[in-house]
Order: structure tokens, then sequence, then C-alpha cells
């Protein structure tokens, strides 16, 4: 594959896929779902080159990163993947395939003769301590009660650069909505047959996004040369439980959705510590992402799912 993005291009880099809807497969690679997922209003062209996925971390290693104008980081193992059991040995998948590919991509910027402008990294709300009643926004703390903060606190430390001759953009990214896999491709099927419902009690928090929106966001970030630092990668009317999604769907479906799936399943399928991320949820707000001058194609539910599940 090539290995030089064109000019006004973009380098993306991660091994496996992101929220079933825009990430990374066989190396460097940008995967939009559809036409329509591309961002409002102008932006730079995004053109990446293709190769094999191990290659690409060896050869970033050894001659550094492509001359490109931003570089954008989706990496990671899914950790709410119901076949893989969460022992030791899947914590460390976890951890490796964030980690070791944000350090490798810092380490090329920092090297890189002619730096991108901007680096922007896509984490997690799961910085967020899960509470019935706490409202995050970007300037919340958080990051050091449990694994999955802890994870995304390095993540982010990972991705720092000395000095400022590359604009650096965290995006804490929701639930990610969008056609063809994902949140939204799990839950299609019981759904469809009236058979869907919420999560355990359903009173947590359920911070969502449309795909439409967090590619969105991604370009604004890039473009807007005001932005930087954290941006919360969430729909302003994401402080939804998860019944009231649940509720939602089935009305976008056309379908009852009463029917709940009870916390011991949960707890089954994918361990107790796995299992928070579903029967827990925060309740967060773009606040800053709002006052940077996004202008979301998808702030409300409704419109969001009926434009997924069409």
């Amino acid at each position: 594959g090539r290995r030089e993005c064109s000019n006004s291009s973009t380098c993306a880099l991660g091994p496996g896929r992101y929220a079933g809807a825009c990430g990374w497969r066989d190396g460097l690679h940008w995967n939009s779902p559809n036409p329509a997922a591309e961002s409002q209003g102008p932006r730079s062209d995004i053109d990446l080159p293709k190769a094999r996925a191990g290659s690409d971390h060896d050869e970033l290693a050894t001659s550094g990163l492509p001359r490109c104008d931003a570089a954008i980081n989706l990496a990671g193992e899914n950790i709410l993947n119901p076949l893989r059991r969460w022992n030791e040995a899947f914590q460390k998948e976890v951890l490796s395939s964030r980690l070791e590919t944000t350090h490798l991509l810092a380490r090329a910027i920092t090297k890189a003769p002619h730096p991108p402008q901007a680096w922007v990294l896509v984490t997690g709300v799961a910085y967020y301590q899960p509470s019935p009643t706490a409202e995050y926004d970007e300037d919340s703390p958080g990051g050091d009660f449990d694994f999955f903060s802890n994870l995304v606190t390095k993540w982010e430390a990972a991705a720092r650069l000395p000095g400022d001759s590359t604009r650096q953009v965290v995006v804490r990214s929701g639930v990610v909505l969008g056609r063809g896999g994902g949140a939204i491709g799990h839950m299609l099927l019981p759904f469809r047959l009236g058979l869907g419902g919420p999560i355990g009690s359903g009173h947590q928090f359920f911070p969502w996004i449309h795909i439409r929106d967090l590619v969105g966001i991604l370009a604004h970030a890039v473009e807007a040369s005001h932005v930087q630092g954290v941006l919360n990668g969430v729909a302003p009317a994401s402080t939804t439980t998860n019944a009231e999604f649940a509720q939602a769907l089935g009305a976008a479906l056309g379908r009852p959705a009463f029917i709940p799936l009870p916390s011991t399943v949960v707890q089954a399928v994918f361990g107790r510590e796995r299992a928070i991320m579903l029967l827990e949820g925060q309740k967060v707000v773009p606040r800053r992402t709002l006052a940077s001058g996004y202008q979301y194609s998808f702030p409300e539910l409704g419109a969001a799912l009926k434009e997924v599940v069409a």
C-alpha cells in the first residue's frame, strides 16, 4: 500500500474496528459506514493508505509517520466482546491494543520532521464514575476508580506530546449508534422480535452519539484550530436512561420493548467487572463540544434511532 498521505490528508491508525462504525481494518484505513456519515460543512479530504496491519506498526516504528495534516487514533480491542472471557490475558490485550498503538503514534509524531497539525485520540466516557445523580462535563474529575477509568487515564497519558507544535484533542465517546454493527447490531434482532427491553434496572444513564456526529466531531477537531483538550463525544440529549433508550428503540421499530435483560444474565455473560459498563452508567454532557462550535446532526435520540434503523 502507499505510505505517503496526500496533501490535506488525515492519517489514521488502529487494528480492528471501533464501535462497529468507524475504525480500522487491514492497517491504515478509514472505514465510514455510508456516504451519509460524512460530517457537515467544509472539511479536509481523508485519503488513507492501506497495508497489512502487522507491517504497518513495524513500518511506522522504523520509517516514521507519513506526512499528513492530522493523525487520528481509534485503536482498541472490543472490551464487550461476549466471545472473550474477562480474564487476565484478555485484560492485557485490551490494555496493549490501546496503549502500545497510542505510544507508537505519539512517538512517531514527536519525531516527525513535519508533524501533523492535529493529533486526535478517541477514548470513552468510562473515564467518569457511574452515578445515578452526578452530571459530568469535560472538566469533571474521574479516571481513578476501576479498571476502565484507569485504562482511559493511561490511554490519554500515552497520547500526550511534549511541546505545542501539534494541537492535541481527546474525544471521550459514548455508545456509538450506526448502521451495520456495533451496539445497535447486537440489539436489533431481539427488539425486532418484540423481545427487547432495558438492561438490568434500566435506571442507569446511557450516554450515546450518532456515528455521523462522532465523525463530525473528529472532522471539527481536525479543522477548527481553536479546538484542543477534551471534548465529550456524546449527544446533547444523551442524558437518557437505559430504559428510555429501550423505549425509543422499540418505538423506532414499531415494536414493544418491555422485557428486561436481568443483571444476573449480563454478569454471567460478561463477568461482574465488565457488566458494570452495561448495568451502571454516567450522565455526560458535551458542554465544551457545543461551546467549541460543533453543530449536531442528531442531537435527539428519536431522530437518531429512526435514521439508524431505517
